[in-house]
């Protein structure tokens, strides 16, 4: 959405967030990977499912990091949550939301998740209550969910990804989130995410 959306566009590039990305990451540079809102509306039912973020993706390598950013108040129960150390890995099998598919890795190659929900007790579950100003901050590889809204408010949050120095493409026979069409004709398999769809955002002084 930055390319069209001027407001976006100048929290991005302008703000610190993109030192604190490289920082974050221990990179020497922040490259942007994509932004995205996340909108639920009051009275919500319908969970986000425990997922990893990067299997979805076309990118290889550790040096990454996700920020979720509220502008509205999240209260406890609908905040996004997270299982401590999770970012360490393995991948583990991406699927739909909605129907539990293996639409990206084929069934089979990659361990699936536990049932966290069945056993919440033996994870490390973190989460916030937070305000409009605050940011969460995580790994591509962590696994995480957030559940319904309870109140009466909406909740939105703005979400970025940033990628680091080790982070190279790695195009996948089959569509990614966000799907970057063409990609894989201008940018060959293992070559660093240097393409204008990826604007280097900081540079270590």
């Amino acid at each position: 959405n930055w390319q069209d959306n001027a407001a976006y566009r100048r929290f991005i590039f302008d703000s610190a967030l993109p030192e604190t990305a490289g920082r974050l990451m221990q990179s020497t540079t922040a490259r942007l990977y994509h932004d995205h809102m996340l909108t639920k509306e009051p009275g919500t039912r319908q969970p986000t499912p425990w997922h990893q973020d990067q299997p979805y993706y076309n990118v290889a390598g550790r040096q990454n990091v996700s920020f979720w950013i509220p502008v509205d108040p999240v209260n406890r129960e609908s905040t996004l949550e997270f299982v401590g150390g999770s970012h360490l890995g393995p991948w583990l099998m991406p699927r739909s939301f909605m129907d539990a598919q293996a639409k990206w890795f084929p069934e089979g190659t990659l361990a699936d998740l536990p049932d966290i929900e069945a056993a919440r007790d033996a994870f490390p579950i973190l989460g916030w209550e937070l305000q409009p100003g605050d940011a969460v901050c995580f790994h591509m590889l962590t696994l995480h969910a957030a559940r319904g809204v309870t109140g009466t408010h909406r909740r939105r949050v703005f979400s970025v990804r940033f990628l680091g120095d080790d982070i190279t493409h790695a195009p996948r026979r089959w569509r990614t989130s966000p799907e970057f069409p063409g990609l894989s004709e201008a940018l060959p398999a293992g070559s660093p995410m240097n393409h204008p769809l990826f604007p280097e955002v900081w540079r270590a002084p």
